[in-house]
């Protein structure tokens, strides 16, 4: 949009009288917010806010969130209608298991990932997170527990490709564990939601490695902080991070996932982190 791109032309000539160094204008970077940590409601009226943060361009939405359920024709309709009405995209939607949902539970999970991919499908998302944390997670040294993931993934694949949309894996391995994931499933449209906090908490040191690792695989990326900015003090170095993903070619969306006291605060951090990830960018 004109305002994303004046909002960016702007921030490339203040960062380029700070580094010395021309901004390439062409190419804009993608950034979207996570629905669930800018308002504690679900409802459409978060595009109002997104629309308020300049550089914003994208809102990932939850599936099933404190009532919401984007499954539902009429609910996902009206969202989509918002993202009209306020020049906001809907880049990826999250939040697709209920309370007790797991992939190997294999009368449920074919019915939520089919049901995902066509709410993803009405709103113009391209990815769907599959969130598989903790118990709902596959184990990758035992058979038993990966084969089933792995078939179910295959078989929704096409229709997810069909759609144009991939199931982008966030998972509780190691990046080496994740690149097996996905390599042994082999399907373009089953790839790495990353999120380098979660790989850090989980394995000191290789959220980073792990970006180089699983290069072919990013579909997309989970930024955060926990309430604080990206340039403050954090578990990731993420100017390291943003630099390394300029590096290996990232160009999809640049998600942030960042915890906000209210809307002013909100709109105010989210525009210092764009700011931030835009530095160490160029």
């Amino acid at each position: 949009s004109r305002r994303t791109f004046c909002s960016f032309s702007a921030t490339a000539m203040a960062l380029s009288a700070i580094s010395g160094k021309s901004v390439a204008l062409e190419i804009p970077l993608k950034f979207g917010h996570r629905q669930a940590n800018m308002t504690h409601e679900p409802g459409p009226s978060v595009f109002e806010l997104a629309n308020r943060i300049q550089g914003l361009r994208g809102v990932e939405l939850q599936v099933v969130w404190k009532g919401q359920d984007l499954g539902d024709r009429q609910t996902a309709l009206s969202y989509k209608k918002m993202t009209h009405d306020w020049g906001v995209q809907v880049p990826s939607i999250a939040g697709i298991w209920a309370a007790g949902q797991t992939i190997f539970q294999t009368d449920i999970a074919p019915r939520v990932l089919e049901r995902a991919i066509r709410a993803a499908e009405l709103l113009g998302a391209s990815v769907i997170l599959v969130a598989l944390f903790d118990k709902n997670c596959p184990r990758m040294d035992d058979s038993n527990s990966y084969s089933g993931p792995v078939s179910l993934l295959q078989q929704v694949a096409p229709m997810a490709s069909d759609a144009g949309i991939v199931l982008g894996l966030e998972t509780s391995l190691s990046p080496s564990d994740d690149k097996k994931f996905v390599e042994m499933i082999g399907h373009r449209a089953v790839q790495i939601y990353y999120d380098a906090t979660n790989k850090e908490l989980a394995f000191p040191g290789q959220s980073i490695p792990g970006i180089d690792l699983l290069a072919p695989h990013l579909v997309q990326v989970h930024l955060k902080n926990q309430t604080r900015l990206l340039s403050d003090h954090a578990k990731v170095d993420w100017a390291q991070a943003v630099e390394t993903l300029r590096h290996v070619g990232y160009q999809s969306w640049y998600v942030f996932e960042t915890e906000h006291s209210g809307p002013e605060q909100c709109v105010a951090a989210t525009e210092q982190n764009i700011f931030f990830v835009r530095r160490f960018s160029v």
